[in-house]
């Protein structure tokens, strides 16, 4: 008998994690009807307007690409001061501090993060216009609001008293934007010191509290560059021209077939090139950009424009004379997003959809291109939220963003109920 008795024990611990684990709803009902929880609410209700400050604060300190350092510096003494430990800058610029859980130390953390760097290039005026609740300036709502929104959450955190199982890493990030090629992110998940520990990311990026972006849009970008002898217009007339050959090309790339589903996309966008207008140049130059949800795709497309442009060159070397020399296409890549999707069976896409919908939205999943791309691409789960409110003509000069506070609270609300639920609320 006891020998029985230990067996049903024993089957009783081994089936129990299962047939009682929560469900996404279930976890977000049980942070929303917690007294810390209601308590973090109140606090950043209370702090509203201190978080609008810390957005035009950290605005008004430029952050162009690759040219991060003195926001991060910034930031860096603002997770200080909110109560974070561990604060640092790694060795690529991202800056970082973490709040303890109570659960064992390197156990899985959760990783959240808004990026610091705007598109903006340097030399750019910025400074916060105010009209009324619209804030009006150069990369405030892309994503400057965010940062300062991860400050309230942590003293929101604090003041509440608020523990969380897993450990949660608050993350001031560089290079998402353009050029930057996630290089900041790319650092956190290959090299950095809790690479092996992130089981859970957040990007935050942009405003709009029902919008989960589920799909990272992958990205090849090259610039490629037709060199050849070039000559007089009329006097070298009859020699091969990088200026056919890349016209040839663009022509050829646009005549790839690709899917509607998984949507895949590509774009050649800024050229230049050559010396005058009675001078046959001697280069000739072309950005191309390559995007698909699907990294296979993906690869299709890439594989086919680096057929067509060496392609467009040796056609355009058997058409003219080469007695000078020929046309060559020299490809230099200068973006490679990668391409990746959290299922919506995913559990953290199953909270941050319940946690919407527990607040009265409809959850808006969908595809794009952010710092949530790399986590995706290794197999991690990753999002990318809003932060509340509302905003629009991003990249824009006169980008802006509403923090009126009832839009503002709720986004960032909802924000708050995804993060501790996917942390664990003890």
């Amino acid at each position: 008998m006891r020998h029985l008795a230990l067996l049903a024990a024993a089957l009783l611990a081994t089936t129990a994690p299962a047939a009682y684990a929560q469900t996404a709803p279930q976890k977000v009902a049980k942070v929303m009807s917690s007294g810390g929880y209601k308590a973090a609410i109140a606090h950043l209700d209370a702090e509203h307007e201190r978080i609008v400050e810390e957005i035009i604060t950290l605005t008004e300190i430029p952050a162009p690409p690759f040219k991060e350092k003195a926001r991060a510096e910034a930031y860096m003494a603002m997770l200080k001061a909110a109560g974070l430990t561990d604060v640092e800058m790694d060795a690529e610029g991202n800056v970082m501090g973490l709040r303890r859980g109570t659960g064992k130390a390197g156990r899985p953390l959760v990783m959240i993060a808004a990026h610091l760097d705007t598109v903006f290039p340097e030399g750019t005026p910025i400074k916060v216009k105010r009209e009324g609740t619209r804030l009006l300036a150069p990369g405030i709502g892309d994503d400057t609001r965010s940062l300062a929104v991860l400050l309230g959450y942590v003293r929101a955190m604090n003041a509440a008293k608020i523990a969380t199982d897993k450990d949660i890493l608050f993350v001031g990030n560089v290079g998402e934007e353009g050029p930057g090629d996630l290089r900041g992110v790319r650092y956190l998940f290959t090299k950095g010191k809790y690479k092996d520990r992130i089981d859970s990311f957040f990007s935050m990026d942009g405003t709009s509290a029902a919008r989960v972006v589920n799909g990272g849009v992958g990205s090849k970008r090259y610039r490629v560059t037709f060199k050849g002898p070039g000559g007089h217009s009329y006097g070298a007339f009859g020699l091969v021209n990088p200026m056919v050959a890349m016209s040839a090309a663009v022509t050829d790339f646009y005549k790839i077939a690709v899917p509607a589903e998984p949507k895949t996309t590509y774009a050649a966008s800024v050229t230049g090139g050559g010396t005058s207008v009675n001078s046959i140049p001697d280069a000739t130059w072309m950005e191309f950009d390559m995007r698909s949800v699907s990294k296979d795709e993906l690869a299709k497309l890439e594989k086919r424009f680096l057929e067509i442009m060496p392609a467009a060159a040796e056609a355009e070397n058997a058409a003219r004379s080469t007695r000078e020399g020929k046309i060559v296409a020299e490809l230099k890549m200068i973006g490679d997003r990668p391409a990746g999707t959290t299922p919506e069976t995913a559990p953290l896409v199953q909270i941050a959809s319940a946690a919407v919908s527990a607040h009265g939205l409809k959850p808006d999943l969908g595809a794009s291109s952010t710092d949530a791309n790399m986590p995706m691409s290794l197999g991690i789960p990753g999002i990318t939220i809003g932060s509340g409110g509302s905003g629009g003509r991003a990249h824009s000069l006169d980008e802006w963003i509403d923090v009126e506070k009832g839009s503002s609270l709720k986004g960032m609300t909802i924000g708050l109920t995804m993060l501790l639920a996917t942390a664990g609320l003890k």
